[in-house]
């Protein structure tokens, strides 16, 4: 059984460039650095983001750029206060989609190896409510997401 997300890799040519990236913008703490021993594929190093265990490894960078993404849920109220950090690092920040209303806010932007981030102030359950008072049946989307909540 899956008991949730471990941990998220990132190849990247620029440790340190990596390592200022994610504690400007996420306040990443930096837990392990494998300095010039090996253990795994490359040099790497670990950090935290809320208790979330992200791996930077050095290696080639991503050849291009694409929609995949990870996205980071934060409070509306923090939004503008990470649209200055993002800005601060200087990183080029991708137009957001066309969204209806209770989607919820998001901020896209790339990091220096054509990694997308997107830090999001929606939910999953509000992104399924919205859509059932569209056209399309989400229904049984959102009694399937829904059972966990009432579980707890």
């Amino acid at each position: 059984m899956i008991e949730g997300l471990s941990h998220i890799t990132f190849i990247v040519r620029d440790l340190e460039r990596m390592t200022a990236f994610l504690t400007q913008i996420f306040d990443a703490k930096e837990v392990y650095t494998s300095a010039d021993r090996t253990f795994s594929i490359a040099r790497e190093k670990f950090f935290l983001i809320n208790h979330l265990w992200i791996a930077i490894m050095e290696g080639e960078p991503l050849p291009h750029r694409t929609y995949n993404h990870v996205a980071f849920k934060i409070h509306e109220e923090d939004f503008a206060r990470y649209v200055e950090r993002v800005q601060a690092v200087g990183v080029e920040v991708r137009c957001d989609r066309t969204r209806v209303e209770g989607e919820g806010k998001s901020l896209y932007f790339y990091d220096y190896d054509n990694h997308l981030f997107e830090l999001h102030t929606g939910t999953l359950n509000q992104r399924l409510e919205r859509y059932l008072r569209s056209t399309v049946d989400v229904e049984p989307l959102i009694e399937l997401f829904t059972q966990g909540d009432r579980s707890s």
